[in-house]
């Protein structure tokens, strides 16, 4: 009998519309490195422009995803061992958090926090909309779900006039995390 080679995790990997989902790339990088194979699935907002979606289809292998797929066509991911959000956007935050699932990113969220796929999640947002209530509400409530969240991210530059890193690799860890 021959023995089938183990398959490698699946991650998810939901990105959202913000500047530093530029930097994709080390994120896709660093969990190829650690024996993941990686399906990207983005909000339609983040596909205009917000990363260099030829580039993350041939590091990947595989087309990104952003819209349902119709019925009948089969499924494009195998179902994922994990989930990463990254950046992460207020409104999908707390689009998530309500249960709103008006896009494939959003869908996916829902139903793999029902499924108890890990999820971690990466915030990318201005501390001004940090500190609205509806945002504190959706992080308890996404908490309270086992949503596991690395430091929240302004993306303000520093005394230095430099950004900090945004620290992809955080959301492996995280969902690596037992």
């Amino acid at each position: 009998m021959i023995e089938q080679a183990a398959r490698k995790p699946f991650l998810y990997v939901v990105v959202c519309a913000a500047g530093v989902a530029a930097d994709l790339g080390k994120l896709i990088t660093a969990a190829q490195e650690r024996q993941w194979e990686v399906g990207v699935i983005a909000t339609p907002v983040a596909m205009n422009g917000f990363f260099d979606t030829t580039a993350v289809e041939a590091r990947t292998g595989r087309r990104i995803r952003s819209a349902w797929r119709t019925p009948g066509e089969p499924r494009p991911f195998p179902a994922p061992d994990a989930v990463v959000v990254a950046p992460a956007t207020f409104n999908t935050v707390n689009k998530w958090a309500a249960g709103i699932a008006d896009t494939l990113a959003l869908g996916t969220l829902c139903e793999a926090a029902g499924l108890g796929v890990p999820i971690a999640v990466l915030p990318c947002v201005a501390d001004a909309l940090a500190a609205h209530p509806a945002y504190r509400d959706s992080l308890e409530r996404l908490r309270g779900m086992g949503v596991r969240f690395g430091e929240p991210y302004a993306g303000e530059p520093g005394e230095d006039g430099g950004r900090p890193d945004f620290g992809w690799e955080r959301a492996l860890e995280l969902v690596e995390r037992r």
